[in-house]
């Protein structure tokens, strides 16, 4: 691990069944999750609780903290169809409890979130992803973004499209929502996700973009902890 002797330990606030954990994981955490539902497919440590409601000297044990509050709020769906109102919204909540712990934190939401200064993710930034999902990242510490590829044409089921019949969803980029175009197969494929029931890859977000985040994330916690040990080293008896 970069950096530091030690494993850093996040905290993966409203986790669901663990796309944003595995990549920090990846990146070289120990991950911890929670959400308020039952998530029996995440593959970390796993509390049901609600993440607003967890005790702060809880949240002070971890190094860092990603939070993914729900989007449906956000969503072009609900601005079309006119209901964003009927969903909580919680990123300026979670933010400030993310702030009162003073850990190096990230919020992770959808286009159109109320995000400060965030970065965009997309599928086309990484080798292998075959999925057009964009996402925000909010952090309080220098976070980079990658190189935006063009989006290419999706697998489609719609005769009217010019590319019907030219695509194979095993090798093309899909669409993964409630709608969908492709089988589960290549969903988990396209995503590189392959523990997920559909419903749950339609919220994921794949594991490549925080494994991403995580090692900068580590490597500026592992500058951090360097320049703290200087300091003490320094510091008169």
């Amino acid at each position: 691990m970069t950096g530091s002797a030690r494993k850093f330990r996040l905290l993966d606030l409203f986790c669901c069944a663990g796309g944003a954990g595995v990549g920090y994981h990846r990146a070289g955490f120990e991950v911890v999750g929670v959400d308020i539902a039952p998530q029996p497919n995440y593959p970390f440590r796993f509390i049901q609780a609600d993440a607003l409601a967890l005790d702060r000297e809880f949240i002070a044990s971890f190094d860092a903290v990603h939070a993914s509050p729900p989007c449906q709020s956000y969503s072009d769906l609900a601005k079309r169809n006119r209901n964003a109102g009927e969903w909580p919204r919680l990123i300026e909540p979670v933010r400030e409890v993310l702030i009162e712990s003073g850990l190096p934190y990230v919020i992770e939401n959808v286009d159109g979130a109320p995000l400060r200064n965030p970065i965009v993710l997309c599928g086309t930034m990484f080798p292998g992803l075959r999925v057009l999902r964009h996402r925000l990242f909010e952090a309080n510490f220098l976070l980079l973004a990658r190189s935006h590829g063009k989006h290419p044409k999706v697998h489609t089921f719609d005769k009217r499209k010019s590319h019907f019949g030219k695509t194979d969803d095993m090798r093309d980029f899909v669409q993964v929502t409630g709608g969908g175009n492709c089988t589960i197969a290549a969903a988990r494929d396209a995503m590189a996700i392959d523990w997920m029931t559909k419903n749950e890859l339609n919220e994921a977000i794949p594991p490549a973009y925080t494994q991403w985040i995580g090692d900068q994330l580590i490597a500026y916690l592992s500058k951090a902890e360097h320049a703290n040990d200087r300091s003490h080293k320094l510091s008169p008896m």
